[in-house]
């Protein structure tokens, strides 16, 4: 008989259900991995269990190995830490771009080691920072640079994290919310709300997914300064203020996005040379304050919803089977 897995489905927008699947029969360079944690990409799981990714970006935002389409039934995530329980180099704990599922099928290729000093349940942060990582190659920010991110979600947090490593360079964490100081503090960078933001910055790496956020990331710039905007804002149109100074001034507005590797990159980095760095950037403890909530797997039905509606507030929830 074929062997299930269980697994989180959102059936249709709003609404959501853990369900039996099947699972395949493993190949000769399949792995079989049980799930250890895993972790909500809060912004991009809460737009795909509202239902509000947009037709144009249905393949776009597939999942590595998501089942169903858009906008349900549809079982989505990609952040994994499991065991291996047979195949190639089995015993190894792996991080996989897969969903929210207690036991799944991959190729080994796609199963990547988690260094010994990592634990697994940091590790379902790998996908988070290898973004940090592809949007800061982007961005090349330069020793001494004065930087803000303005918004202190997990992802701006990643960046935040990532920055605080470099040499001479000042970095403010900008968020609405004044609770958001703590993980700054824990991060080693500095804390503002917008309004009280340090302008003449070099660098502004927006992750709000707010037209004010985006709004003030211009206003924090120099003269000839750039904005790397990181916010994905799924349907919605947000209006950019490209008036008043902005062209006297020369700024800059430019995206990044992790699908691909940055061109300044792409010749000589794969996405899994990529993700193998985020997985070692993770050695450093200073990350476990990006996961501020968990919840067991057979809860996450009730969970997203509390999340997507704000009800939930926090950072990174991880899942745990």
């Amino acid at each position: 008989m074929t062997e299930t897995a269980q697994a989180f489905r959102v059936e249709s927008p709003g609404r959501a259900g853990i369900v039996d699947v099947p699972l395949p029969e493993p190949g000769p360079d399949d792995v079989v991995v049980r799930t250890s944690h895993s972790l909500v990409s809060r912004g991009t799981e809460t737009l795909v269990f509202r239902g509000e990714v947009p037709p144009s970006q249905y393949d776009l935002m597939r999942a590595p190995f998501q089942v169903g389409d858009f906008p349900g039934p549809v079982i989505y995530g990609y952040l994994a830490v499991g065991e291996v329980e047979s195949g190639p180099g089995a015993g190894r704990t792996v991080f996989s771009l897969h969903p929210h599922q207690d036991r799944f099928v991959v190729p080994s290729s796609m199963a990547v080691d988690v260094p010994v000093d990592v634990p697994a349940a940091r590790a379902v942060l790998a996908g988070t920072v290898e973004t940090a990582v592809n949007a800061l190659w982007d961005a090349a920010p330069r020793v001494g640079d004065r930087i803000a991110v303005v918004g202190a979600g997990m992802v701006g947090a990643s960046v935040a994290a990532v920055l605080a490593t470099m040499p001479g360079v000042r970095v403010e964490l900008v968020d609405v919310d004044p609770s958001r100081a703590a993980v700054a503090e824990a991060l080693g960078v500095g804390f503002a709300t917008p309004d009280a933001a340090t302008g003449e910055c070099d660098l502004v790496l927006h992750a709000s997914t707010t037209e004010a956020g985006l709004a003030r990331s211009l206003e924090l710039l120099g003269d000839e300064g750039e904005v790397v905007e990181m916010s994905w804002f799924g349907d919605r149109a947000p209006r950019v203020p490209l008036g008043e100074a902005f062209h006297s001034r020369r700024l800059t507005l430019r995206a990044t996005q992790v699908g691909r590797v940055a061109p300044a990159r792409r010749a000589r980095w794969s996405t899994t040379d990529r993700l193998r760095l985020a997985l070692r950037l993770l050695a450093d403890p200073r990350f476990d304050a990006l996961i501020s909530d968990s919840c067991a797997f057979a809860d996450l039905p009730a969970v997203l919803p509390a999340l997507a509606s704000g009800e939930r507030p926090g950072l990174g929830v991880r899942v745990d089977y």
